[in-house]
């Protein structure tokens, strides 16, 4: 099959608030391949849409990407700072080996970015200093292999003298300036968002129409004025807004053509990646079943990639192939549609199929999940889900979940993961 198109491995993303920490991604790993679908679900607040910001690297300025990496098409677009690294490394019982390859890589980084003459000349004094630096820290280790707590306090210390000023010196730039430049390339050519609020994803002293030609011309500088006008009538077609609102600016729209509207300028450059963030929730029904239907149809002509975030289970069953069900940051279980709907493996995933009417079988009485998602600032211990779970035990709240896959590709992050799939687990 290939490498995955969109690959997001072991992924963090926290924000800092006056509170402390909001730890809104949590260590989620899935892969999507090219031309399929993938539907996010999960309650407001889980990290559905913090997972899209970082994807398309939109996250606020108080959000940072604290562990992991996202490749897209084979490139790096997302990547921890070293610091932030070493830091997580450390925590670790296997921090040594860790530890060393991390510094393996950023030498070799460093050292080609020496040899290609480097961009950023007044930073020499800084990269000077964190070269001694990594000899200093590989030192330690050596001369500490048996002691490993004196040289993971020996390191911590000096992660805090060297690290922070460098952090916001020569790495930060140099990284910063290099992944942005990968995704300022494919952002919108290639990776598309259709925003959950589409009045303000458009400028109000814009014309809808311009904004949309916009797009066009950032990625297709040679593409003619009249080129670019039948390009944006083509999409009012597609999403069903009368060509002569094309010049309209977004108050003079509804709700819903604000929406359509964003979803055409979604697909306005064909992209390989489409993440739709509620991309139906201002439409009626038949309107959603029509958009819907319409990006179902472009994506298998284009072999366009989707990643669909929504409350709305119908939704990702009517389009997607595979799901991932978010809860408090963490992603609780992965699979393809049909096998997560009809053999569920984790008790937030029975929850949500439990409090959705199904037009097949008998009809039965809705449950809601008692509580409400857990404060991020402040998760609990162990799984997060287990002050609402009704299988919870006590490992539950001291330990942490494993990620288990009950079948092949079907994965779940829970103690009794394998119980519940094969309905040995009482009340299950």
């Amino acid at each position: 099959m290939g490498d995955p198109l969109l690959k997001v491995d072991h992924l963090k993303v926290y924000f800092k608030i006056l509170k402390g920490t909001v730890h809104a991604v949590d260590d989620v790993t899935f892969n999507l391949e090219r031309g399929q679908t993938m539907g996010l679900v999960g309650e407001s607040g889980c990290g559905k849409t913090t997972m899209a910001f970082a994807v398309t690297r939109l996250l606020p300025t108080n959000g940072r990407v604290l562990g992991g990496e996202i490749v897209f098409d084979g490139q790096v677009i997302v990547r921890a700072d070293l610091p932030t690294e070493v830091e997580d490394v450390l925590t670790r019982p296997d921090w040594e080996p860790r530890l060393e390859e991390v510094l393996r890589r950023e030498e070799a980084e460093f050292a080609a970015f020496r040899t290609g003459g480097g961009q950023i000349l007044e930073a020499e004094e800084q990269m000077e200093d964190e070269y001694a630096f990594h000899g200093e820290i590989q030192g330690i280790l050596a001369q500490h292999r048996a002691t490993p707590d004196e040289a993971r306090d020996r390191l911590r210390r000096l992660t805090g003298q060297h690290m922070r000023g460098l952090t916001a010196g020569y790495r930060r730039r140099r990284r910063e300036r290099e992944i942005e430049r990968r995704i300022a390339a494919i952002r919108w050519s290639k990776v598309a968002m259709i925003f959950q609020s589409a009045m303000n994803a458009f400028n109000p002293v814009y014309r809808v129409g311009d904004q949309i030609e916009e797009a066009l011309f950032t990625h297709f500088p040679d593409m003619t004025k009249e080129e670019s006008r039948a390009r944006v009538l083509a999409l009012f077609d597609l999403v069903g807004i009368d060509r002569s609102r094309v010049d309209g600016f977004p108050h003079e729209f509804s709700g819903g053509m604000r929406q359509r509207s964003m979803i055409a300028m979604a697909l306005a450059c064909n992209p390989q990646l489409l993440i739709a963030d509620e991309p139906t929730t201002a439409l009626d029904v038949i309107m959603q079943d029509r958009i819907l239907a319409e990006i179902r149809d472009l994506q298998k002509e284009l072999n366009i990639a989707m990643m669909i975030i929504t409350h709305d289970i119908s939704v990702v069953a009517e389009v997607g192939e595979r799901i991932g069900v978010m809860y408090a940051g963490k992603l609780f279980e992965y699979g393809s549609i049909q096998e997560i709907f009809e053999k569920p493996a984790n008790p937030y995933t029975i929850g949500l199929l439990s409090a959705f009417p199904s037009i097949k079988g008998p009809r039965r009485k809705l449950r809601s999940i008692p509580g409400s998602p857990p404060d991020l600032s402040n998760p609990p211990s162990g799984c997060r889900f287990h002050p609402r779970c009704q299988f919870a035990q006590e490992v539950c709240r001291q330990a942490e979940p494993p990620i288990v896959e009950v079948a092949p590709g079907h994965l779940s992050q829970c103690h009794f993961a394998r119980e519940i799939y094969e309905g040995t687990l009482r009340g299950a």
